[in-house]
């Protein structure tokens, strides 16, 4: 039998959040185990811890989504398996505690922050920034999002950015513009594909927070997620080089209201290096049979 679990990831109370399947001990299972129990559990994202098998490196993580896609940046598919990691017990004493994980091709360091009375906070590192493509075709991008051109924000421009791997970020005049958005997946998916962008992130700066957001990712067949670190950190970059955020202070983003999961996304960029951090619970655990009784 094969352990598994639900994790309510950049969340403070269960069924909020974006939600997590995680499987422990997965060094046993091949691919196409692991993408059918993907499908079989049908997240955003199914998490697999395996051992390293190299120095350096606490865990390797491999992340496939419902359509048996391998996801392999640093967002809520890591960033719940560290808490879950983090409830069962984790070496070293003191507030904090550093480790690293393996996540496809990149090794970057996760750190644990225990403070009592409050809840395990992980912090992990993301990858250097990059600015890829602009979306300059107002007309058809928002035709692919059910909006109208005037619903662009005339003081960005849509742009694919990456921290590992990169989405189109949509700026929008309003919460409610947001809110309207639709995803038309096939005329949306050509625009990502010949822009280069994954995922697709809807956001306004109006409202208390420094975003407000929504993310599509037909590419992967993702209807809707209520929260994204991957596109998260590329927003939060935007957003303070563009000088829409302060420099040197958390940027604070909210997703998942549309979808009735709110989430609250912290980001913290300093130069080059951008930390996306966060909270979670545990909402159920459970066993896998795979195979006949």
């Amino acid at each position: 039998m094969t352990r598994f679990y639900l994790v309510d990831v950049f969340a403070d109370r269960p069924l909020t959040g974006n939600p997590l399947a995680l499987v422990p001990d997965a060094d046993e299972l091949t691919v196409p185990q692991m993408q059918a129990i993907a499908r079989e559990f049908n997240q955003s994202e199914t998490t697999f811890l395996l051992r390293p098998g190299e120095e350096g490196v606490d865990w390797r993580l491999r992340s496939f989504t419902p359509a048996g896609v391998e996801v392999d940046g640093a967002g809520h598919n890591a960033l719940g398996a560290w808490l879950w990691l983090a409830d069962q017990g984790l070496r070293g004493e003191g507030p904090s505690v550093t480790m690293h994980q393996r996540l496809g091709t990149e090794v970057l360091p996760v750190e644990i922050l225990r403070v009592p009375g409050e809840p395990v906070r992980v912090v992990m590192d993301q990858g250097t920034p990059w600015f890829g493509k602009q979306v300059t075709d107002g007309e058809r991008l928002t035709a692919a999002l059910g909006l109208e051109p005037r619903h662009l924000s005339p003081g960005a421009v849509a742009q694919v950015v990456g921290t590992g791997t990169g989405h189109l970020l949509v700026p929008l005049v309003t919460r409610e513009a947001v809110d309207a958005a639709v995803s038309h997946d096939r005329e949306l998916a050509a625009i990502l594909a010949e822009a280069g962008g994954e995922g697709c992130y809807l956001y306004t700066t109006e409202g208390d927070e420094a975003a407000y957001t929504r993310f599509f990712n037909p590419t992967v067949g993702i209807a809707e997620d209520p929260a994204t670190g991957t596109a998260a950190g590329p927003l939060a970059v935007s957003l303070v080089r563009s000088g829409r955020a302060p420099v040197d202070e958390p940027v604070i983003l909210e997703q998942g209201r549309r979808l009735g999961r709110p989430s609250r996304i912290r980001v913290d960029v300093a130069g080059d290096r951008v930390r996306i951090s966060g909270s979670g619970v545990i909402t159920a655990h459970g066993e896998l049979h795979l195979t006949p009784s």
